[in-house]
């Protein structure tokens, strides 16, 4: 054989050998057991059967009951207490557990079981607020205000589900207050220095956590206590129920006394957010329900919550489901619309029960100006501590051109982490352009060297709309088209240099309320039958307490700046404004259902401007519509007296849920009791809403609305101010009240008269005694032929 044929030999040996091994490779692979991947799930099971007066025996018995029914699934009771998180006993039943994805879904199959899904996060979404909204004027309560009336919600306990709270802030002081209310079940977890002292303004603390794993800070003064970090949930509280506080500013700037909508109430955090490392505040469903089983024990008037994610099925949603829970308990659940507009249909918490609220700037402003070389002034928003000596022009440079070499110009314009040379950027004004994280910009010009920064709107954001928050370097936030005049500037020239002055408070700004370009739009996603959001309320540049545990940047290298009180924006700080005037109705009216003091909140609304003008949004300055602002911006002192309201009881929820096609299996778990559906024709149109929304008109529709007399006796006459395209009867056209408590049912019919394609159309139907004016808007989206809507 000669040494070539060898060769060719042990080739085909080592290719033979090693085809071999392959094989044996795969085989054993196919043979290796994959690991199971867990993820925490919740397990909705409807409400509880434990009547009036349940003890923790009965209590003890639903948790191990749950164990019992988890342990049918993973083979037994112990591995199910393992698996377990929370077991929800009190009014909400079901429960949390950690599950492989096959026994989520088999558990999902058993009869008991009204839905499983997925354990998601949520986002969380204040002195002069109140001046605006007409409680107070000049540090005086008005003779006419609903504070007066209501004895400034003496009594009334609100609950903020949230990042905690802040004991020490003095929004939270208890002097003067008598002694806790008798009903109140609830108490201070962990009642140390380290965790939350309570007192009898702040009577209750609770902290949800389903495990330390996704906090990132597993320090005992973090996670075993409801102290807040944060600062959020301080905030939506101190707005909601805080305390007069005299001499309140932000860095010098807003000067006032702070104080809540109700300043008597008795306030109750429950944290269900905590920091990861993803996020600063991060919501699990698990904690989020576990506090909303908790608040409705213990006793609560109001929930505020201001939190959210993108809608779903209302069964398997967290706040949906704690919510409707805490409405069967007379409890009015109020939540912020989210803070992901202008974007058509991405308002959140869109459930009919909750009272969903959007953003509105209000009638003051932090102005401060850039004094380009070239003499030309542009005006912005501004709230800094530290501010540039008046009499220099500093450097000024686009963050493009201050780029380290490995950055591309669309990562650099943003001033992104690691973006800018300090060797270019040092001592220089930069001007970075807005996206999402506006906040860690001023981070990322502080590292490199930079002694200001311009903040630039992006024409694909807000565009014009600007607003303020806390920096510790100069910074200013200017419009796009502003934006472009100072681009043009630095292109013109070799030295461009500039100025930012110091920021100045303004007030009686005008037009004000505009819509904030952040809050989110309707029509609702989930149900387009039901208008959402339901109103609005100021959001924008709001001051309210804080947490001392962070500066008031919230940046992590501002230790400096640590503030009792801040300014803050978004839906989550106009969601606690309707709480505190919820707070107050339910002082003035403690026998209003949630569904009562809604309709007197929506339909008392106002969409004028202080300029007596339609209500405008913010940034493009278009005329607002119904799906912007809901019935409009909240009138205080109007909704203490509204004359009629659309009232709703638990039946007519389930009647909804009936009209959505939910089952009748579903529908008896919410009340333990056998119900049925009272018809199958049942119409989402006739749900009796303060406000009417037809997404498919094709030919003509009549709805039905029955309003209850709040009020003196009298006789209400009803004017319509028709959609363009749509004719509009209401018969009848009179309603005379007797008594209060009487109720009269009308019928709506709206027919096409004109064809609209691809728009909504919007108008209102109001009824008057000539005392009061009860408003609803209408909302109309026309269908063609066949009934299809086009889009």
């Amino acid at each position: 054989m000669g040494r070539r044929e060898e060769k060719r030999m042990e080739i085909s040996r080592r290719t033979c050998f090693f085809f071999n091994l392959f094989i044996l490779f795969l085989i054993t692979l196919l043979h290796t057991p994959t690991i199971a991947i867990k993820k925490s799930y919740v397990v909705y099971l409807g409400a509880h059967s434990h009547g009036m007066k349940p003890t923790s025996i009965d209590f003890d018995r639903v948790t191990d009951s749950h164990h019992d029914f988890l342990g049918s699934f993973l083979g037994s009771k112990e591995k199910a207490k393992d698996a377990m998180i929370y077991s929800y006993t009190r009014h909400i039943n079901g429960f949390a557990a950690t599950l492989e994805e096959n026994e989520a879904e088999e558990i999902s199959r058993h009869p008991d079981v009204v839905s499983v899904f997925l354990n998601k996060e949520k986002e969380l979404q204040t002195t002069h607020s109140w001046d605006f909204l007409g409680v107070i004027k000049d540090n005086k309560i008005p003779h006419k205000s609903i504070l007066k009336k209501a004895k400034l919600g003496e009594n009334v306990i609100i609950g903020n589900i949230d990042s905690g709270v802040w004991p020490e802030s003095e929004s939270f002081n208890d002097k003067g207050m008598g002694p806790v209310p008798a009903r109140w079940k609830g108490f201070c977890q962990n009642n140390t220095n380290v965790g939350v002292r309570c007192n009898r303004k702040l009577i209750g603390a609770r902290y949800f956590v389903e495990s330390n794993s996704h906090v990132t800070n597993n320090d005992m003064f973090v996670t075993a206590s409801a102290r807040d970090i944060y600062g959020h949930g301080t905030h939506t509280l101190a707005t909601a129920g805080g305390r007069f506080v005299p001499n309140v500013n932000i860095y010098g700037l807003g000067n006032g006394t702070a104080k809540g909508g109700a300043p008597n109430a008795r306030v109750a955090a429950y944290k269900a957010c905590w920091p990861t490392e993803k996020v600063k505040n991060s919501c699990k469903s698990s904690d989020v329900i576990a506090a909303f089983d908790a608040a409705i024990h213990d006793g609560v008037d109001v929930l505020s919550v201001s939190l959210g994610e993108a809608p779903e099925d209302y069964l398997t949603e967290g706040v949906a489901i704690g919510s409707f829970h805490a409405v069967m308990n007379g409890i009015t659940v109020v939540c912020s619309a989210g803070n992901r507009g202008p974007l058509e249909g991405s308002v959140q918490n869109v459930a009919p029960w909750i009272l969903t609220v959007g953003a509105t700037t209000m009638d003051r402003d932090f102005l401060s100006y850039v004094v380009l070389g070239n003499n030309i002034c542009i005006k912005g928003r501004s709230i800094s501590s530290e501010v540039l000596s008046p009499e220099n022009l500093y450097p000024l440079i686009n963050a493009v051109d201050g780029k380290v070499g490995t950055a591309t110009d669309e990562y650099a314009k943003v001033c992104s982490m690691g973006s800018l040379d300090p060797a270019k950027v040092s001592g220089k004004i930069v001007v970075c352009l807005k996206d999402k994280h506006a906040l860690g910009k001023e981070m990322v010009v502080v590292t490199a060297g930079g002694i200001g920064m311009i903040l630039v709107n992006d024409d694909a954001h807000y565009f014009e709309e600007t607003y303020a928050e806390p920096h510790s370097l100069p910074i200013i936030f200017i419009s796009a088209p502003d934006g472009r005049k100072l681009f043009s500037y630095i292109a013109s020239t070799n030295y461009p240099v500039a100025h930012i002055t110091p920021p100045e408070t303004k007030k009686d700004v005008k037009p004000s309320p505009n819509i904030a370009s952040f809050s989110c739009r309707g029509p609702n996603s989930i149900t387009p039958e039901i208008l959402k959001p339901d109103i609005v309320a100021p959001g924008v540049n709001i001051i309210s307490a804080v947490s001392l545990a962070n500066g008031a940047s919230s940046q992590p290298f501002d230790h400096k700046s640590r503030v009792l009180f801040n300014s803050k924006s978004g839906t989550s700080m106009a969601c606690p404004h309707v709480s505190g005037i919820v707070g107050l109705l339910k002082a003035i009216h403690p026998d209003w259902s949630p569904a009562a003091i809604k309709s007197a909140i929506m339909t008392t609304a106002t969409t004028r401007s202080n300029t007596k003008k339609p209500i405008l949004n913010g940034g493009t300055w278009s005329k607002g519509t119904p799906f912007d602002y809901g019935a409009g911006f909240i009138h205080p002192n109007g909704a203490m007296d509204p004359g009629l309201v659309y009232d709703l009881t638990v039946d007519d929820y389930l009647d909804f849920l009936c009209a959505e096609g939910y089952n009748k299996t579903q529908i008896t778990k919410f009340t333990i009791k056998p119900r049925t559906c009272k018809n199958d024709d049942l119409s989402l149109l006739d749900f009796n809403y303060p406000a009417i929304t037809v997404p498919y008109l094709n030919g003509s529709v009549t709805v039905t609305r029955t309003v209850k007399n709040v009020g003196s006796p009298g006789t209400y006459t009803v004017t319509v101010t028709e959609p363009f395209g749509v004719s509009v009867r209401v018969d009848p056209e009179r309603l005379m009240f007797d008594k209060i408590g009487e109720e009269k049912t009308f019928k709506v019919t709206m027919e096409v008269v004109e064809r609209v394609i691809n728009n909504y159309v919007f108008g209102t139907l109001e009824w008057s005694d000539g005392i009061h004016n009860v408003r609803s808007p209408i909302s109309i989206m026309q269908a063609m032929g066949n009934g299809i809507l086009l889009h």
